[in-house]
């Protein structure tokens, strides 16, 4: 058990049935009435996210999650599979299950695989990760005085707004929380 003034970012609980990983928290000390934590949670089984609030002081379930390093290999039709790398397992995950990871997964790229009791909950990525450009409208000159941006292609599929100096090619850096362009690389 842990109490709900003990959140932080990051960390995994049990409620309501479910397993959440806690995304965003606050404090609130009203000025009339009883603290509490305002939430913002995200299901690890449907991605599906809430907010809850806690009285201060109440404990929740802390979840054991297991991050397991495992390989992408390759998609075989709807079924996308993973191999551990010391023990050479494989496992499937359908497409449905790691729908927003696979705007940022290339083959033989490592991840973590998180596992809850033994069941299989979804694919953790790094913080960003590197894809090239595979198609972009060229820049003009004198665009980049103010500053705009231009949609470009990625060799995952994902499209993303970036500045008008990145030229297709371009190797570029990606946060994987919301797919937004933060570098070249």
């Amino acid at each position: 058990m842990i109490s709900v003034n003990d959140f932080r970012t990051g960390l995994t609980i049990e409620v309501d049935g479910g397993v959440w990983r806690v995304l965003e928290f606050q404090h609130v000390k009203p000025g009339k009435g009883a603290a509490f934590v305002r939430s913002k949670l995200r299901n690890l089984r449907t991605g599906a996210i809430a907010e809850k609030t806690f009285r201060a002081g109440e404990k929740v379930n802390r979840a054991q999650i297991d991050n397991k390093a495992m390989q992408y290999l390759y998609a075989s039709g709807d079924q996308h599979v993973f191999m551990d790398q010391e023990t050479y397992e494989q496992i499937e995950l359908s497409a449905d299950q790691i729908e927003h990871e696979l705007n940022f997964l290339l083959e033989n790229m490592e991840v973590h695989i998180i596992m809850y009791n033994g069941e299989t909950l979804g694919v953790d990525l790094p913080n960003t990760v590197q894809l090239k450009v595979v198609s972009t409208e060229p820049g003009i000159k004198g665009d980049t005085a103010s500053g705009g941006s231009k949609p470009a292609t990625l060799e995952t599929g994902l499209v993303v707004q970036v500045p008008f100096f990145i030229n297709e090619g371009d190797t570029l850096v990606i946060n994987t929380s919301d797919g937004s362009y933060v570098s070249r690389a």
